[in-house]
């Protein structure tokens, strides 16, 4: 984070103690897009990659979505922007639900496949929030009101979500996704804003401040807390399961001091389920679940079989688990 302390200090006027940004985030470093890069550049990446390691070709594509928080424009859809790159001539669409973009692309990519209407789907993320970061703080407010994205952290993503025929009689013990849950306050939605690039802006005086990410963390922490034990792990009743029944548990990262909450008496989800990319990576924003449940697959925590779940948080606020069986 010593970069992003630079930055600061050399915008002015105010800048934090060396070191703070760390010990109030326990962000350790975060990756920054070069110049010349865009968030599309960033799913390109990623999807090349998905690709080739699957051995799949553009023109076996039936659908390709971009889910992001982050877009290159307003107009058109990112989506063809990536499929542009990609060479793809399939239809294309954006998904965006702040930091939820990708788990609720692949529930929409899940209900596509199940009606028959794709059969190939891939799911292509291209974060860039840190261009939102506010660098020029007047003073120690500002940077409270700022300071959740001094985490953020660029990074693309890519999944491929394919039709098969069911391998089990039983749900729980099927290959794929299993079941979904969301919710949403939206009486919140100013909690977590960055308010540029739309028809508010639009209609006020040009103000600096509008691209840059502001937040009330704790109005927005209470908010996402109450959806998630009140409305989305229910689910977990009706299936009988419970957090110990996963073998892996990826639950969006902001900071790392919300992972102790995380794995707390309160939540309950198992420390030994959950795989911590914050502290390296920064909050990724809706690349942050893909990036854990990879690392998971990597190091061999969760592998073909496993029964998985995918616990996503976003600004607005909304909330949501997909379960999946790998």
């Amino acid at each position: 984070m010593a970069e992003r302390e630079a930055q600061i200090a050399a915008a002015g006027p105010y800048a934090p103690p060396p070191g703070l940004l760390t010990q109030l985030t326990g962000v350790r470093g975060v990756h920054l897009l070069d110049d010349d890069q865009q968030a599309s550049d960033l799913a390109v990446a990623a999807a090349r990659k998905l690709l080739a390691e699957q051995g799949t070709a553009a023109a076996d594509i039936d659908l390709m979505i971009f889910a992001a928080a982050s877009q290159d424009l307003a107009e058109p859809a990112t989506a063809h922007l990536v499929a542009a790159k990609l060479g793809l001539s399939c239809p294309v669409f954006d998904v965006k639900n702040a930091c939820n973009s990708v788990l609720n692309a692949m529930q929409t990519a899940e209900a596509l496949i199940a009606t028959g209407q794709y059969r190939r789907v891939v799911v292509a993320c291209g974060e860039a929030l840190s261009l939102a970061t506010r660098l020029h703080l007047p003073d120690a407010q500002a940077f409270a009101r700022a300071l959740p994205s001094y985490g953020f952290s660029d990074a693309g993503c890519a999944l491929l979500l394919t039709a098969r025929e069911a391998d089990h009689d039983d749900p729980l013990l099927a290959t794929g996704v299993v079941a979904s849950r969301f919710a949403a306050d939206s009486t919140v939605w100013s909690s977590a804003t960055i308010r540029g690039g739309g028809t508010i802006a639009a209609r006020q005086a040009p103000d600096p401040q509008a691209g840059w990410f502001q937040m009330e963390s704790s109005r927005m922490r209470e908010t996402l807390r109450e959806l998630t034990f009140r409305q989305v792990f229910p689910l977990l009743d009706e299936l009988g399961l419970t957090l110990g029944d996963f073998a892996f548990v990826g639950v969006h990262q902001v900071a790392v001091a919300d992972l102790d909450y995380v794995c707390g008496p309160q939540v309950g989800v198992p420390r030994d389920r959950l795989v911590v990319t914050v502290e390296q990576h920064g909050n990724v924003a809706s690349a942050s679940l893909p990036l854990q449940l990879a690392r998971a697959l990597e190091t061999g925590l969760a592998g073909p079989g496993d029964l998985i779940a995918l616990v996503g948080l976003a600004a607005g606020s909304s909330a949501g688990i997909v379960i999946i069986r790998l």
